[in-house]
């Protein structure tokens, strides 16, 4: 890279880079984990030059946290083509038994992909990073952030190279903008001096990936005792991953785990070992609440980890990472190749944030009651949560709102019902609405005829446009609420941007021109 100067100047930064320098990026993302993938890939697939640094080697661990995917994802991975192959290596479940009586039913939620997947974060991160390969990211391994200066015009990220790497390399990377994605030890968060508050909700969580001589009944088996709580989840060739917590064994994060403690954790909670044998990985870690009050500083983003960090409980973490990268890539398309109003990425924060705190107190209130200790306590938990599964309507929207299905944006006052609210997949004359997405375009939807004073030159060029089709079935079509006599514009993340029953050729264009940037 072509050398240059990154200097403060009256409190903020201020950067002299020379025009054209090898290796200057229309974005640089840091961190190579599910979120920062997810969002180089779609970045570089638009046509943008996307830079992607990361602090690990050139390597995916098996041995990483994470292990749901969550119906809302599916649908987002659906809508680059990738899901099928998620699906088809993973192991779906459609009821999930959560301690003693209480269960959820994820096959009644209104989408294609009605339950929830178990698959290893690294299966997830391996075909996320051939996707962002594919796509011409430029991948720099080994290397961390030190340091983050802007100015009107870009990003500069001063960085330092690892052991492994070459000390001759840039000092520095350089982008229109810049995107932290670099997990709960964000160097970049650091960088720009912004909080993480929050507290510490468990210490000495364990997690361990073994093997059974004898395999549960559910491929995903939890339950929650007076001292602790466990988890238990199949995980493909022979593998279960245990999650749990001992009110025994509060211990720092650094101390040794042996089997011993393992195998009381399931004895406590499932009355046997299962016959466990063999023990692959193990660790201990501490599982904290916290948010940043920012998601965005002037040119630079947080997302994932990065912005936010929950408890394990409800398995939203990886989720909601995904999610805010879905959020922020169509956004910073339409920025830098489409030319829309920068305002555009004020919308980033507003709506991640509001949705970063409702997962937060979800997880939160989930692990509070999984870790009751009082006798009494325990059995109304157990009492209200026989008779919750038995309300459908409550567990239904439990379902909804863990898998992300149920959560929506705040539109503005005065917008039709529809705005900002999830997208079903819709059959419509064109073909489902997800594989239309697959373009990284809004799609337009509007009755077989449409109104008489609405003409094809008031479409946008980055927008699809697409028919409601009358003698195609729509997934759950009584539960999307959705009249087929409205004109419904579909944002790329699969969000409804705006609808209208009727619209003329003027609201079509303002509302065209507002989202897409382009006065048609």
């Amino acid at each position: 890279m072509g050398r240059g100067v990154c200097r403060p100047f009256c409190g903020r930064s201020v950067m002299s880079v020379s025009p054209g320098a090898v290796g200057d990026s229309d974005v640089v993302v840091v961190g190579a984990g599910p979120t920062g993938l997810l969002l180089a890939g779609d970045l570089a697939l638009a046509g943008l030059s996307v830079r992607l640094v990361e602090r690990r080697r050139a390597e995916i661990s098996n041995l990483s946290r994470a292990l749901v995917v969550h119906a809302r994802t599916l649908e987002q991975f659906d809508a680059r083509g990738i899901a099928d192959e998620l699906v088809a290596g993973g192991h779906p479940v459609s009821s999930l038994q959560l301690f003693q009586r209480v269960r959820l039913d994820p096959s009644r939620l209104p989408t294609r992909f009605p339950f929830v997947l178990f698959t290893p974060q690294y299966e997830v991160e391996r075909v996320l990073e051939r996707r962002a390969r594919e796509a011409g990211v430029a991948f720099v391994y080994d290397t961390r952030v030190v340091s983050v200066e802007q100015d009107e015009s870009g990003v500069c990220a001063h960085v330092a190279p690892g052991e492994g790497a070459d000390s001759r390399g840039p000092s520095f990377y350089r982008g229109s903008f810049l995107v932290g994605a670099d997990g709960v030890h964000s160097s970049v968060r650091e960088a720009l001096g912004l909080p993480f508050p929050g507290t510490t909700l468990l210490s000495s969580l364990i997690l361990a990936d073994v093997r059974l001589a004898r395999a549960p009944e559910r491929a995903f088996t939890v339950n929650a005792v007076s001292d602790g709580f466990c988890l238990l989840t199949e995980m493909g060739q022979g593998w279960h991953r245990i999650t749990g917590w001992s009110r025994r064994h509060q211990l720092p994060d650094d101390a040794p785990l042996d089997l011993a403690e393992v195998k009381e954790l399931l004895q406590a909670n499932f009355g046997t070992d299962y016959g466990l044998s063999e023990c692959r990985w193990k660790s201990r870690f501490h599982s904290d609440e916290r948010q940043s009050p920012s998601y965005r500083v002037g040119r630079v983003f947080l997302a994932g980890d990065a912005a936010h960090v929950h408890s394990p409980a409800g398995a939203m973490g990886m989720n909601t990472g995904l999610q805010d990268a879905a959020n922020l890539s169509w956004k910073l398309v339409a920025v830098i190749r489409d030319g829309a109003d920068e305002r555009l990425l004020d919308s980033y924060e507003r709506e991640r944030h509001a949705v970063g705190k409702v997962v937060l107190r979800m997880s939160g209130m989930l692990v509070r009651v999984g870790v009751l200790h009082a006798g009494p306590a325990r059995l109304a938990r157990s009492v209200l949560g026989a008779v919750l599964t038995r309300l459908r309507p409550a567990t239904d929207k439990a379902a909804s709102m863990i898998s992300g299905i149920g959560l929506a944006y705040r539109a503005e006052r005065g917008s039709h019902r529809l705005a900002g609210k999830r997208a079903p997949d819709l059959e419509l004359a064109e073909g489902r609405l997800y594989e239309l997405l697959r373009g990284g375009e809004f799609v337009l939807i509007t009755p077989d005829r449409g109104p008489s004073d609405t003409p094809e030159p008031a479409i946008a060029t980055s927008v699809t446009r697409a028919r409601w089709s009358h003698d195609r079935p729509t997934i759950n079509d009584r539960r999307t609420g959705i009249d087929r006599r409205t004109t419904v514009l579909v944002r790329p993340d699969g969000y409804i941007a705006w609808a209208a029953g009727n619209p003329g050729t003027r609201a079509l264009r303002a509302a065209l021109t507002a989202w897409t940037g382009k006065n048609k």
